[in-house]
């Protein structure tokens, strides 16, 4: 009993002590304002995800019966994602990746449209299409790209010119994942219907944080990352629209109905499986998220001088804007941001540490001074109004001090 006794008091103290770590933590855990980069995965995804790498680790392509537990996880979560998008299961592949998926896409399309040598695209791509574009262009293809106005609209009278029947593709974001304008890809598909050219959509930044339906949006091929909405990190979804025979970009096995050779990550599909279902039941809350995203814009805007808004304010993302720091270097205010706990992005993660603005900023004309100080403030429905709070608290003084140090000119 005595023995007991300690026992129980010794559990206790280590409780405590856990407790107490814990807490010191959670208070030390910085702001994160930089959703549009990644995700925290949700606690659910990482439990499955941990499952299926330490109990259920079978080949979903083995006969026995670990292998078949394995193999219906995975039809569990394609069917999931697909519900997320407005499709049936057998159009969705899974790939490593979102620019995987991108280059598995718009390769496919190239390639079995020829003669057709002219690619359509923005001047506001993300890297995975856009430098894709620029290595077919390299090789022999015509390349055309749509500009966007001050507010990164879309130029669809420009699109509706550069159609004809030498395109192969369309290839068009869904939403900017700098300044989160939203194209409208409806009208875009339409446009593509009339002359039969097919259109890929990256739909990246939109899937979990919207209704999406590709059918009756009336897209080709989507591709997007369960990473942005709280999911696994290596994986792509790509889907491609019932009776197009993809011809795959990584050839070696029969996997994903000979559409993707390789075994597939289990872990990590049975992950998104559970990103989904949470971000279907989570869309209502994206409205919150807009309300503390305008909450956080408009106090910027009220008490910080020389400021204002890349992009539209009508059309855009319910989780980001993207804010000029006019005079400011936006990488000096991101690492200063940083040091407060506070993490940001300068436009896209994949080209951050260049001195240059933003290739989105320039292509919609904005003045370099505005440009160059543009940061990119992207939520989740993870974020707090404390988040909010302990942001305002600290950005005046980081600008103000970067203003004393880096005057214009």
């Amino acid at each position: 009993m005595i023995r007991w006794t300690e026992k129980c008091h010794e559990n206790v103290q280590a409780r405590d002590i856990r407790l107490q770590l814990a807490n010191n933590q959670q208070t030390s855990m910085p702001v994160y304002l930089d959703n549009n980069a990644t995700t925290q995965p949700a606690p659910e995804v990482v439990a499955e995800m941990n499952r299926f790498l330490t109990e259920c680790y079978g080949n979903p392509s083995s006969v026995h019966r670990l292998g078949q537990q394995a193999r219906q996880a995975m039809d569990e979560a394609r069917s999931q994602l697909a519900r997320l998008v407005g499709c049936s299961d057998s159009e969705l592949m899974f790939a490593g990746g979102g620019t995987e998926a991108v280059n598995t896409a718009i390769r496919f399309f190239y390639n079995s449209r020829q003669p057709r040598q002219r690619i359509i695209t923005s001047t506001v791509e993300h890297s995975a299409t856009r430098e894709l574009i620029h290595q077919l262009g390299e090789e022999g293809a015509q390349i055309v790209e749509i500009g966007v106005n001050q507010e990164g609209l879309l130029d669809l009278d420009a699109l509706q010119r550069a159609l004809d029947d030498q395109t192969a593709l369309v290839a068009l974001m869904w939403a900017n994942n700098e300044t989160g304008v939203i194209f409208p890809i409806e009208r875009v598909a339409q446009l593509c219907r009339q002359h039969h050219v097919p259109l890929h959509v990256d739909g990246t930044q939109v899937v979990g944080k919207l209704p999406v339906d590709v059918k009756a949006a009336g897209v080709d091929a989507m591709t997007f990352a369960p990473h942005k909405f709280h999911g696994p990190k290596g994986l792509g979804v790509l889907y491609m629209r019932r009776g197009v025979r993809l011809k795959p970009l990584i050839i070696g096995g029969p996997q994903e109905r000979q559409r993707r050779g390789g075994t597939e990550n289990v872990p990590a599909i049975v992950g998104a499986g559970v990103a989904a279902r949470l971000a279907a039941q989570h869309l209502p809350d994206m409205a919150q998220v807009a309300d503390l995203r305008d909450e956080l814009e408009q106090r910027i805007l009220q008490t910080i001088p020389q400021t204002s808004v890349n992009g539209s304010t009508a059309h855009r993302l319910p989780n980001t804007t993207n804010i000029a720091f006019h005079a400011l270097e936006a990488d000096a205010i991101v690492v200063s941001l940083s040091e407060q706990g506070i993490c940001v992005s300068a436009g896209a993660a994949c080209s951050s540490g260049s001195l240059e603005p933003s290739h989105v900023l320039k292509a919609m004309q904005l003045d370099p001074v505005v440009a160059h100080g543009g940061i990119r403030f992207s939520l989740s429905r993870h974020t707090t109004r404390q988040d909010i709070e302990t942001c305002l608290a600290v950005l005046p003084g980081v600008i103000q001090r970067l203003r004393d140090v880096l005057p214009l000119g």
